[in-house]
């Protein structure tokens, strides 16, 4: 997908997630704040740090309980796919357990912020050399929540990850601090 086609992709997303609150604003449905939910985000993210400045668009899925309006646990997944240049490819996947913590600014609209663990599946590919690095790593995020009905939710949140390469790989040629990626996504919420 070309660069023209990625903006106009998240500028549609976009304007559905932030219109379609409006459209179903009529009613606001009350429903018991706690239970299993289900996700599925879409977004982009810029990786940079050591030799890695790229830029891509990102898929995750996740699976959630909510425990109360302020507090949840979820498991997630994120596909960074490829990025890198020529001489420095690299293509990231993993899976990342959070702690949310929300609060609530209206009976259908909240703020979020949430912690955790991120373990990655790093694959490099430098300079004649392939490596494999599986690490576990902080992320850390902040995002916006919009109840649409009952069950149905929408969020956009910013996530900060970070996976470090060993020094002794690649005779010394690659940065070993990062790449860190900052990454923004869209994506619905369904609660059971």
């Amino acid at each position: 997908m070309n660069y023209k086609a990625r903006i106009a992709c998240a500028s549609v997303l976009s304007a559905s997630v932030f219109a379609a609150p409006v459209a179903f604003a009529q009613g606001s449905p009350d429903r018991d704040q706690a239970g299993p939910y289900v996700k599925g985000s879409y977004g982009g993210y810029k990786a940079h740090g050591g030799e890695f400045d790229d830029s891509n668009d990102l898929y995750g899925a996740g699976l959630g309980y909510q425990f109360n309006e302020f507090f949840a646990l979820e498991a997630n997944y994120v596909d960074f796919g490829n990025f890198g240049e020529d001489d420095t490819k690299a293509k990231l996947k993993g899976g990342a357990l959070v702690a949310i913590g929300r609060l609530p600014v209206t009976d259908s609209f909240g703020v979020y912020a949430k912690a955790g663990a991120f373990a990655a599946a790093l694959d490099v590919d430098a300079f004649d050399e392939d490596e494999t690095y599986d690490d576990v790593s902080p992320v850390i995020g902040a995002g916006v929540d919009f109840r649409i009905t009952e069950h149905l939710t929408t969020f956009l949140e910013y996530n900060r990850y970070n996976v470090d390469i060993d020094e002794d790989d690649f005779n010394g040629q690659l940065n070993n601090d990062g790449p860190d990626f900052d990454t923004a996504q869209v994506g619905l919420k369904f609660q059971f």
